[in-house]
């Protein structure tokens, strides 16, 4: 069994301008497959890249998390 460690909302202030999918995902507490389903749905807000290429803006996210600084 592996012990998975949660990044917290410091690491993602201080972090890139854009997450992956799979990085927001982490922070939200959920599986890559429902992450990419979040993005799909509008339920996570994302910046199309090309064609195969999302990314997710570190300040929308913050808000989803309700981070208040």
């Amino acid at each position: 069994m592996t012990t998975q460690i949660s990044p917290t909302l410091d690491e993602l202030r201080s972090g890139p301008p854009t997450l992956s999918v799979e990085q927001a995902g982490r922070y939200l507490g959920v599986s890559r497959a429902y992450a990419y389903s979040m993005a799909r749905e509008g339920r996570l807000p994302v910046i199309e890249l090309g064609t195969r290429r999302v990314r997710v803006p570190t300040a929308a996210l913050l808000k989803m998390l309700g981070d208040r600084d």
